[in-house]
């Protein structure tokens, strides 16, 4: 056995693997930070920038900052530091919208549920063909929860539905029956027959060649014109169908690339093998053009999510819609920073996820295919 001398020896071999470690870091630093007297003069810049402001912004928005919902303490402050008090005063009004307040119960409930859907189904474990069956099953639950009129629950129209439930529900249910169309139109794209081959090229283009709020403002004020008189649909109906066309395009474009990426060989190899087109499609080059997509329909997600808040303008209110009910308050209006920041942390931390989420799943996927 060595004694304790030894072990502080320079040459103990229990120091190895300290002695790596710091090499390690240190490669790291060279690599990334300091390569180059350019490189190595940004990141001092940004050090030095970090210096003076994170202090600054510690005191405004921590040290300093009130947390608790009192007006006159927020006022007193004379925006030298954060108001924390507008989202503990309106967090109600911004995460649930204008949903009756004693029934805010139900979007929690909702919300809950869904959330825990999605998180499952980022688990391998959890990749069965039931899962399609539990997310029709989850879904219907939410609307039934939100909406009311069965199991003794109080109906509640749909022009109330709002905040946090109605951002994620119109992300969701978009994203849930947005993929499987944009599936069939990518190969539509690239069908043999002239008349579907057209038919996708013009629906995607024409979708792609204007903005969601276009689509948003026809699906909910011009469509309802064309109906026969006493016929209407929801309002929410209606934009969730412009949302889903929408995405469905943007997600067929992805995919199509994808499929592209495939060698034409494979293709042969499977024709010579006897599969039939649509064995083809499912066996061979649909999962690997979804494998070779996934960041770029990620990106189509996260926008989706982002997009949601553009429902406003049909009288729709989202998480964001939601905060500017919250900030009509006159009381509470001067401190919209505060309010804005806290979105924009709640958005950052839903797409960050997902990225993360989809950098994990490249990871995975890559690693099936060397194995």
């Amino acid at each position: 056995m060595m004694s304790a001398n030894q072990l502080l020896e320079p040459g103990a071999p229990l120091a190895a693997p300290v002695q790596a470690a710091t090499a390690t870091a240190t490669q790291w630093l060279r690599a990334n930070l300091f390569a180059g007297w350019k490189n190595s003069l940004v990141t001092l810049a940004i050090l030095a920038l970090a210096v003076w402001l994170l202090p600054k912004l510690y005191r405004w928005g921590i040290s300093d900052a009130v947390f608790v919902p009192d007006f006159l303490a927020c006022r007193n402050l004379d925006h030298q530091a954060a108001c924390w008090g507008v989202i503990a005063e309106k967090f109600r009004l911004i995460f649930f919208g204008r949903y009756p307040h004693a029934e805010q119960w139900r979007p929690l409930v909702g919300t809950a549920i869904m959330m825990a859907t999605l998180v499952a189904s980022c688990w391998r474990i959890f990749w069965r063909k039931w899962l399609v069956l539990l997310w029709v099953v989850v879904l219907t639950v939410f609307l039934l929860i939100m909406r009311g009129g069965v199991f003794g629950l109080s109906y509640v129209e749909t022009n109330l539905w709002g905040g946090f439930p109605l951002s994620l529900l119109l992300t969701v249910v978009g994203l849930f029956l947005a993929l499987p169309l944009a599936v069939l139109i990518a190969l539509g794209r690239r069908s043999k027959l002239k008349a579907i081959r057209s038919f996708c090229v013009f629906y995607v283009e024409i979708v792609r060649g204007v903005p969601l709020i276009t689509v948003l403002f026809t699906a909910s004020f011009l469509f309802p014109l064309f109906l026969p008189p006493g016929m209407n649909i929801d309002v929410l109906l209606r934009v969730q169908i412009g949302i889903i066309l929408f995405t469905a395009a943007y997600l067929a474009e992805t995919i199509r690339g994808g499929l592209q990426a495939i060698p034409r060989g494979q293709y042969e190899a499977a024709a010579a093998m006897g599969l039939t087109y649509w064995q083809t499609v499912r066996k061979i080059s649909l999962p690997q053009a979804l494998r070779i997509v996934v960041a770029p329909l990620v990106n189509t997600f996260i926008s989706t999510f982002m997009d949601t808040s553009l429902v406003t303008i049909v009288s729709l209110y989202d998480l964001t819609g939601a905060l500017r009910l919250a900030l009509g308050d006159p009381n509470w209006k001067a401190f919209f920073v505060e309010g804005y920041l806290f979105i924009a942390f709640v958005y950052f931390v839903c797409c960050y996820g997902m990225s993360r989420y989809s950098r994990w799943v490249e990871r995975h996927l890559t690693a099936g295919m060397h194995r």
